[in-house]
């Protein structure tokens, strides 16, 4: 498997010495050459750990961690970073045209690209929690460096704004980490054996700053609004969603902290995913509407952290779903962009499935994954739902809460179709049939179809499976 993690940074680093379609094709496929192989060890139910480097105490082993959670993630991190490659191509040579810049920045674009979505595959099979926040803090700064130089707007003022925040998330949770590491003699994953309450509340902190929850949310809207959209197929899906990858490995460690305040992280996940799903409804900016779709997803992650066993499962499928249905949704976002000149105002929008269907449907798989419709969205749904009431009881006291939650299942069906029907149904606007590059179209497809097969075995059952044998049967 190391030989397979290491392919897409061998990949980045050759990148910029091949024409802007051969490098293309290098980076996607040193992602689907992994993607097969964590499909092939997600069959695999044991955990494998291949050791890396060791270091004094308190750092430990660096070791490349291999279990049913890894593979789902690494899958998922694969498999949207391979798709959303292909993607950049035309439409990275498209802004650098419209930023009055030559193809050959298009060398600069694929090399930083390559090490930010290979920093994520790394994070998710990291096995010490020191080396998990090097990957970390390569992939703030890949991302911060593409929307810096290639987003849109005032794009410094917004890189800047992106680096801080998610800056500040990372040094609470290196701090933690280091907490930690004086506590354990070790930040070596399978050498932790209890993870303090100071320790617990830095890295909490840290990583609802990176989902966002509310309150912190304030940064995500601006950068996936203004990032590159190849950026924000990528930032919103997989980097935010990771900071859930975080607390699941910590919860799995000692659930102590989550089991102490259950109580107020649901409450403030349900308010969070509620306040931002109405916020949707206002937003009259595609990538920003996208963008307050996030932080109530995200709010599932926490919902689900707070439920045991099957709560946990369903953070994992929910992050699955949420980067499968997020990704496509930020490439049809993408290809309105592309074709209509910069277009992202829906009050400008209206019966685009006329002219542009192949976007319009691939939108629509993308919404059925986030409204948990016939995709696998539809089992992190249940599982989350089977959590309340495996750990809350089914009783009269708890019906408030059921409701909460299907609740907040059914806004996000509510307005994932209203923005499909406000932007692609109703009555055509006046515009031309542009002709859609399959670069454009094709992996959207790709993706959608991924998140339906998982429905079906044998993946849904193996999936499930690993999942339940490493997680265990805990509350």
């Amino acid at each position: 498997m190391i030989v397979y993690l290491l392919l897409p940074i061998i990949a980045s680093l050759l990148a910029p010495f091949l024409k802007p379609k051969k490098a293309t094709h290098l980076i996607s496929l040193s992602f689907l050459i992994p993607f097969f192989a964590a499909c092939f060890e997600l069959f695999n139910f044991t955990t494998t750990e291949i050791p890396l480097l060791s270091f004094s105490p308190p750092i430990g082993e660096f070791y490349v961690l291999i279990d049913p959670i890894s593979s789902a993630f690494g899958l998922t991190v694969c498999m949207v970073s391979a798709m959303v490659g292909y993607y950049s191509f035309p439409y990275m040579l498209h802004r650098f045209e419209e930023m009055g810049l030559g193809e050959n920045e298009y060398r600069k674009y694929i090399v930083i690209y390559g090490l930010y979505a290979a920093s994520m595959l790394w994070l998710v099979y990291s096995g010490n929690f020191i080396m998990l926040y090097i990957f970390l803090e390569i992939s703030l700064i890949t991302s911060f460096l593409l929307i810096y130089m290639y987003g849109y707007g005032n794009r410094r003022w917004v890189g800047l704004l992106y680096f801080i925040w998610t800056n500040v998330a990372g040094v609470l949770t290196l701090i933690g980490f280091i907490v930690i590491a004086m506590d354990n003699s070790t930040l070596a994953i399978k050498g932790i054996s209890a993870i303090s309450m100071v320790a617990w509340l830095l890295i909490f902190v840290g990583m609802v700053i990176k989902l966002p929850g509310l309150g912190p949310h304030i940064w995500l809207p601006w950068a996936h609004a203004e990032a590159p959209t190849p950026v924000s197929a990528l930032l919103s899906p997989l980097t935010v969603g990771l900071a859930g990858y975080i607390l699941l490995r910590v919860y799995l460690i000692d659930p102590s902290f989550i089991q102490a305040y259950r109580n107020p992280i649901m409450i403030y996940a349900i308010i969070s995913s509620v306040y931002a799903g109405f916020a949707v409804f206002k937003q009259m900016d595609y990538k920003r509407l996208l963008a307050y779709s996030t932080v109530s997803q995200m709010g599932y992650i926490l919902i689900g952290l707070c439920l045991g066993t099957y709560g946990l499962i369903g953070v994992v499928i929910q992050y699955m779903s949420h980067a499968f249905g997020k990704s496509i949704l930020f490439m049809t976002a993408g290809g309105i962009i592309a074709s209509y000149h910069g277009l992202r105002d829906l009050r400008k929008m209206g019966g685009l499935h006329e002219q542009i269907p192949s976007i319009s449907n691939a939108a629509l798989l993308g919404f059925m994954n986030l409204g948990g419709i016939l995709a696998i969205g539809m089992f992190g749904e249940f599982f989350i739902l089977r959590g309340v009431v495996d750990v809350f009881g089914f009783e009269i006291s708890t019906v408030p809460l059921i409701v909460a939650v299907v609740f907040i299942f059914i806004l996000s069906g509510w307005y994932s179709f209203y923005t499909l029907k406000k932007i692609f149904y109703g009555t055509p606007k006046d515009l031309e049939r542009p002709k859609i590059s399959r670069y454009l179209d094709v992996p959207l497809y790709l993706i959608g179809i991924l998140s339906i097969i998982f429905i079906f075995p044998p993946l849904i059952t193996v999936l499930l499976n690993g999942l339940k044998a490493i997680i265990g049967g805990g509350t």
